[in-house]
């Protein structure tokens, strides 16, 4: 059942935070303004460094022994990445020959959604409701309930025990006769269900250290268990935890899967779940520069550095154009950032007109939505400028011609401002008194 709050707002502390908001306006305005000129410098840069790679790369058919010849060069060649290495997780019984093993930890949790509304009310005050829900489900880290507002909730999150997530990596993974470095390590993939082989024995010992937190310990006296205390959230009794019996498994295994608690097929808030995976050998095309035996970034003359990794037998083609596909998607996806900080900026620092007016909610809601269109125009055209500009600097035929559709977007605005004073001239709405001069 959903719980709520509602708390009231006075006029002067909505007129306080919008000042306190016209700074962070500005600091938003500034963040995105930086943003879209860094943005397109590094998409130039990064665009020709991967145009130089390309221009410089050179396809090696075979790499199964060290070729004195290419050192020093930036070649594509395509081979098996291998290992020999076997990866553990002794706390589970896994032994893998794998390039990566993988401890993922997951916990079954209560989590609290909220959702608010927000209402103006006559003379300047606002009345916000806040709703908050709560679901039970699976999260990456134990969620801390004794800051929950329903009281119903408040510090029902525990868990059976506590287990850290874990990476490891094959210390040498072979390409061919050369031996890959971790930069490129790391971007191998393909994660596989490792297989766990815990013993009777360490099963029995998570039982007993379960059971243990939970009271059930039989190796304990009646009067020691007396003195444990009161419960505490990530500490909980028998008591509390009903069809939990002093016989009840509660670690279960199945392939890649080590789940604490009753039953796996229906968790319950306080369960863990462990899951291991692993990336096995694989055949791999890579792009980078031969130093000896291993490989190395290769560094353009603009300065920016390039190598690329990609699982399966990929053509030097299908990479590099790979990569350009990157860094446009990455160029857009900043430029969007870039633009909507731009806009929250001018909004944020023009709220304080709006809440000025909220002592008529009607007034103030008109206005919001008029500064909002205003503020969405200026940030793009404002976006445009920048882009424009920076593109002068790094592009100079395209920035000319985002220049001219900024400037266009400006002659608009004032040509339809100076339309709307025509029309009330005609609708007979008196043109605003001329300012005296000396």
């Amino acid at each position: 059942m959903a719980y709520t709050k509602t708390t009231t707002t006075g006029y002067g502390q909505r007129l306080s935070g919008s000042l306190k908001g016209i700074v962070g306006g500005l600091v938003m305005f500034v963040a995105g303004t930086c943003l879209l000129w860094w943005n397109e410098g590094r998409a130039v840069k990064t665009a020709k460094a991967i145009k130089e790679a390309q221009s410089v790369a050179v396809h090696v058919d075979d790499v199964s022994s060290v070729d004195p010849s290419i050192n020093g060069k930036l070649i594509h060649a395509s081979a098996f990445a291998d290992t020999k290495d076997t990866l553990s997780d002794g706390i589970f019984g896994v032994r893998e020959q794998a390039i990566k093993l993988k401890r993922t930890v997951e916990y079954y949790q209560w989590v609290e959604e909220t959702k608010t509304e927000k209402r103006d009310k006559i003379g300047g005050g606002q009345e916000t409701v806040t709703t908050y829900t709560y679901e039970a489900k699976w999260v990456e880290s134990p969620v801390k309930s004794s800051d929950f507002e329903d009281p119903e909730f408040r510090g029902e999150n525990f868990v059976l025990t506590n287990v850290e997530n874990q990476n490891q990596v094959a210390p040498t993974v072979t390409f061919g006769g050369y031996v890959l470095p971790d930069f490129l390590k790391s971007g191998i993939s393909g994660m596989k269900p490792a297989q766990v082989n815990m013993t009777e024995a360490q099963i029995i010992e998570w039982n007993n250290e379960i059971r243990k937190s939970l009271g059930i310990d039989f190796n304990e006296s009646a009067e020691s268990k007396k003195k444990e205390g009161p419960e505490r959230e990530g500490n909980r009794t028998r008591s509390s935890l009903p069809g939990i019996g002093d016989s009840t498994e509660l670690v279960h295994v199945k392939d890649n899967v080590v789940y604490f608690g009753k039953s796996p097929s229906n968790p319950r808030v306080g369960d863990v779940r462990v899951t291991i995976d692993k990336v096995v050998p694989a055949d791999v095309s890579l792009i980078a520069k031969v130093n000896g035996s291993t490989f190395e970034d290769y560094i353009a003359k603009n300065g920016e550095s390039f190598s690329r990794i990609e699982m399966g037998i990929i053509s030097a083609e299908n990479m590099f154009q790979h990569a350009h596909d990157e860094n446009t998607m990455m160029t857009w996806i900043l430029r969007l950032v870039g633009l909507l900080l731009v806009v929250g900026g001018l909004k944020a620092m023009f709220s304080i007109v709006t809440t000025l007016l909220k002592v008529l909610p009607f007034l103030a809601n008109i206005a919001d939505v008029g500064i909002g269109i205003v503020c969405g125009v200026l940030g793009f055209v404002w976006s445009l400028l920048v882009i424009g500009i920076a593109w002068l600097v790094f592009r100079p035929v395209i920035g000319i011609a985002l220049l001219v559709v900024a400037v266009g977007g400006i002659i608009f605005l004032k040509s339809r401002a100076k339309k709307k004073a025509q029309d009330n001239v005609l609708n007979g709405t008196p043109p605003p008194p001329p300012t005296a001069t000396r």
